[in-house]
């Protein structure tokens, strides 16, 4: 058996320094206080059960919280009085060196907690080293100095969890919707370099690139661009083809006709989009950025974005080979093609691709077999999408978060390609996340349902005075802070000196009531699952009752606040141990080392994928600050029809969802298919090749949906076993 030490790194159980503490705090009474060898060896029998029965590697506080109890029990209060006093003072001079043991970790590669804390970060590499070491001084100021000691404790106590304090402070808000458009079409300047309007679709597509990493390292969240961007250069890639042609015909004697020109022109063309698409790939996968992995990237593929005819087309065939290349996957080190992370793909089904016989129904067709191949693209629902957000349509940032429906009335931004009257989403951000755990507040109301809405109540102030300390983090923030976004088109056109101050009100930005676990919370409250009536009913009631403060917030602020479906990756696993520390383990809601994100139904439920894309459709509506759904399925690849089928049904049904198949591949054996996760000796969690045995992580690609994007460099042990108890929908 394992435990998580202080600094994070893994250690072995060990009963005699347990037993050492217990005989020194007991040998600090008079001998008729003090415990026998009899009652001191069914403590030490007692927290080692206690331990086993966790399923997981406990941390010393846990054991130590356990000692106490323990002592407690056996009536020993002055020998427990003791223990605490010991344990008091050896924290108090921790705290003051925490910060240092913590880095110390890092550098040395043994802290635990970090190696799975981001799927997708290698926490070996030198920047990733780098930017976590920022990070813990980021959060140790946090704690101290900008954040009041009751909202720290609720986070600590995981009553809440203060998104991103590893870059709080800093002035960074959190994801956007990049206005590529504008950078393309009015140049822009990256890294104190003027960037023109470029001259061909590859140039487009190399100068999007770097602006992708520029904007990921001023940043902390995801960005999104659009194929519907980089379309119109396909146009001008034609025109200086088209003139290349003619004057390499006339050069050689040849009759220059339009036919033949517009033939030869066409055919560099089609090697041009492959050339670029290629680019964007390769560069977003091979780029690293100041935070140590590759920029968290969404690409949107909406046809009806651009209209009708040439321009259209010529999108459609951009559209085409992102899919083409990404169901060919990347070469890994030994030359074998995989699933990489990112770019997200978005795929949105309309009216013109939804069914057989529509125009673009052979793209629909592609990105089934891309999804059955590599897990992409996610697939929003036009017509779905229209009918909640104010007849618009367009994607998210980064894996889940939405804006608002558009409600500014002027150029705030100062952006070149402003459209009067029309809506603006590119060029708009989220400024930051606090989430709410709907367990604790349940399981705080001992399941009384007055006591659980009062507790609701101060729980939403709190998160509320959270968010507002965020949103006054950013106020005053001059635009100098990173030019690339303020001051050069990917956000705003501000002057330098300029502050952002007023895209953080009327509606430019967002900011993310988040919340997680209502599955728990429903079952706790009403004895049931919230798929059941009237555990639904409840469960509709609470996300009403959160959207309801989140427009009153609104409404006195000028803010866009919006309740977000949390996509907790590690915090799944912090949730887990604090509600199980504070409420112990009560089946079907404290018994995972993991809580369900948003409003899912439980992983170990059984669902078909339809009934569950139709249940949680009606969460979707109430979560339009994010959402998505997935189900989880076999091998598709040889069932394309089947994928068709979820993909027509999520146009009918349901905004915003995907599918999650299994892609890995083991370099020890060269097995392709799933590797799977088993328990070690000591009970941890762990990858093996069902070919080989193999369980080396660093000898296997494993690609596993994680919150909405692909994960590839493993999770912490709560998120692991949410993964191995995910039954099939389909």
């Amino acid at each position: 058996m394992k435990i998580i030490k202080r600094s994070g790194s893994e250690d072995v159980f060990d009963l005699e320094k347990i037993e050492a503490a217990i005989r020194k705090a007991n040998d600090s009474v008079i001998d008729y206080e003090k415990l026998s060898d009899e009652k001191i060896q069914t403590i030490l029998a007692n927290v080692e059960k206690a331990c086993e029965n966790m399923k997981r590697s406990p941390s010393v506080e846990e054991i130590q919280d356990m000692v106490e109890n323990q002592i407690m029990s056996q009536r020993a209060f002055n020998v427990a009085r003791n223990y605490i006093t010991y344990r008091y003072k050896r924290e108090l001079v921790r705290k003051s060196n925490s910060t240092d043991e913590q880095i110390l970790s890092l550098l040395e590669c043994n802290n635990e907690e970090v190696k799975q804390e981001n799927s997708n970060k290698n926490p070996t590499v030198n920047s990733v080293q780098r930017d976590y070491m920022a990070g813990e001084v980021s959060k140790d100021i946090t704690r101290r100095f900008l954040l009041p000691p009751d909202i720290v404790e609720a986070h600590e106590k995981g009553m809440i969890h203060f998104h991103d304090a590893d870059y709080f402070a800093q002035h960074m808000h959190n994801c956007c919707l990049v206005n590529l458009e504008d950078m393309l079409q009015n140049g822009t300047v990256i890294s104190e370099t003027m960037i023109d309007t470029p001259k061909s679709f590859s140039t487009a597509c190399n100068i999007a690139t770097q602006a992708i990493a520029q904007i990921a390292s001023s940043q902390y969240g995801g960005q999104s661009i659009s194929l519907s961007h980089l379309a119109p250069f396909v146009q001008v890639s034609r025109e200086k083809f088209r003139k290349q042609v003619r004057m390499e015909l006339e050069s050689a004697g040849i009759a220059a006709d339009e036919e033949k020109v517009n033939q030869m022109a066409e055919m560099r063309v089609k090697e041009e989009i492959n050339r670029g698409v290629q680019m964007i790939q390769y560069q977003v996968i091979t780029l690293m950025t100041t935070n140590g992995q590759a920029p968290f990237i969404t690409v949107f593929m909406y046809l009806d974005e651009v209209p009708e005819g040439q321009l259209r087309d010529d999108l459609a065939a951009v559209i085409e080979e992102m899919l083409h290349q990404r169901i060919l996957g990347v070469k890994n080190e030994q030359g074998v093609y995989i699933t990489p992370a990112f770019p997200k793909l978005i795929y949105v089904l309309e009216e013109d691709n939804i069914r057989e016989g529509s125009k673009y129904w052979y793209l629909t067709r592609l990105a089934a077999e891309c999804t059955a191949k590599r897990m992409v693209p996610d697939y929003i629902s036009e017509k779905i999408m229209k009918k909640l957000k104010s007849n618009d349509c367009y994607t998210c940032m980064g894996c889940r978060s939405f804006l608002t429906v558009d409600r500014t009335e002027s150029n705030l931004a100062n952006a070149l390609n402003y459209k009067e009257g029309g809506h603006k989403y590119y060029g708009r951000f989220n400024q930051g996340v606090v989430t709410l755990n709907l367990v604790d507040a349940a399981c705080s109301s001992g399941g009384d349902e007055k006591k659980f809405w009062e507790i609701m109540d101060e729980r939403l102030e709190m998160c509320y005075r959270a968010l507002m300390i965020r949103h006054n983090r950013l106020k005053g923030t001059p635009s100098d802070v990173a030019p690339i976004l303020w001051q050069n088109g990917a956000l705003a056109r501000l002057k330098k000196g300029e502050t952002i101050d007023k895209l953080l009100y009327h509606g430019y930005s967002t900011i993310s009531l988040g919340y997680a676990g209502l599955c728990e919370c429903t079952k706790y409250m009403k004895g049931v699952s919230h798929t059941e009536p009237a555990g639904t009913e409840f469960a509709l009631a609470v996300m009403r009752y959160l959207n309801d403060a989140c427009a009153r917030w609104k409404a006195e602020t000028d803010i866009d606040f919006s309740l977000y479906g949390t996509p907790l990756e590690s915090t799944t696993y912090k949730f887990a141990k604090c509600l199980q520390k504070r409420f112990g383990v009560i089946a079907g809601v404290t018994d995972k080392n993991y809580i369900t994100n948003s409003y899912h139904v439980h992983v170990t439920e059984e669902i078909n994928a339809f009934d569950k894309l139709k249940f949680e459709s009606q969460f979707q509506e109430l979560s339009p600050g994010g959402a998505i759904s997935y189900v989880e399925v076999p091998n598709m690849q040889n069932n394309l029809d089947a994928v068709l089928s979820v993909m027509q049904y999520i146009y009918e049904n349901i905004m915003y969802a995907e599918l999650n198949t299994k892609s890995d591949y083991c370099m020890e054996c060269g097995y392709s298919g799933e590797i799977k996760i088993v328990a070690d000796k000591d009970g941890k969690l762990v990858w093996e090749c069902p070919n080989c045995g193999n369980r080396d992580q660093n000898k296997m690609s494993v690609a596993r949906r994680t919150c909405g994007y692909i994960g590839t460099q493993f999770w912490n042990q709560g998120r692991t076993q949410e993964i191995k108890e995910r039954v099939l929908h389909l």
